[in-house]
């Protein structure tokens, strides 16, 4: 158990240190966050309501982040290029995001254009059915990506690094109020990026 939360703890802070230099990004993490935590709360009351808050507010806010504001040229910081940071992430890089995200994107326009799924599913009559309809397969999409990753390193590196990851990104919504609840006040003050993202994980 002692590797197993060592790992934890690398993992997280090599997430922190080369993907979140910006404060903007690190307040969308905090919103993300809160609203992840929300989400986790309704799988125990509506599952697809909980679906549809992380993906409409909290995947959005976390990713529109990453993509919109965060850095991606040389890592002074960390002395690292773009293109080594990408090659060891250990989850989900840009690349297989965009992947990802077309998938969520594309899955509303199917439901749309083609009801019922060619008999697949109950067709909707209702735009709350077809909502609903959304948000469940979002729900299983995230299941799926999040298992589809796990596995994946499982072969890949090893079955710990998979586990690993996977309890990272399911504790990650705590994790990111506790390290980003001070971002906001440095965007306030005009601090744009974090010059020393060890310092503040520490």
């Amino acid at each position: 158990m002692r590797n197993f939360f060592e790992a934890l703890r690398t993992q997280r802070f090599d997430d922190h240190r080369y993907y979140h230099h910006s404060r903007i990004n690190q307040s969308l993490h905090l919103i993300s966050a809160i609203s992840f935590v929300v989400a986790y709360a309704m799988l125990f009351i509506d599952p697809v309501v909980s679906a549809l808050i992380a993906w409409l507010i909290s995947m959005t806010t976390r990713q529109s982040g990453h993509f919109f504001f965060e850095p991606l040229g040389y890592d002074e910081v960390n002395q690292a290029t773009q293109e080594h940071k990408e090659e060891i992430k250990v989850g989900y890089n840009l690349s297989r995001k965009v992947v990802l995200l077309s998938i969520w994107a594309a899955m509303p326009l199917a439901l749309y254009a083609q009801p019922g799924l060619f008999g697949l599913i109950e067709t909707w009559e209702t735009w709350t059915e077809l909502t609903r309809q959304i948000g469940g397969a979002w729900l299983m999409l995230g299941v799926a990506g999040l298992l589809f990753r796990t596995i994946h390193l499982f072969f890949i590196k090893d079955i710990q690094t998979g586990l690993v990851w996977m309890t990272k990104i399911l504790t990650d919504p705590f994790h990111d109020i506790v390290l980003y609840h001070k971002a906001p006040l440095y965007l306030l003050r005009g601090e744009l990026i974090d010059n020393n993202p060890k310092q503040m994980y520490h």
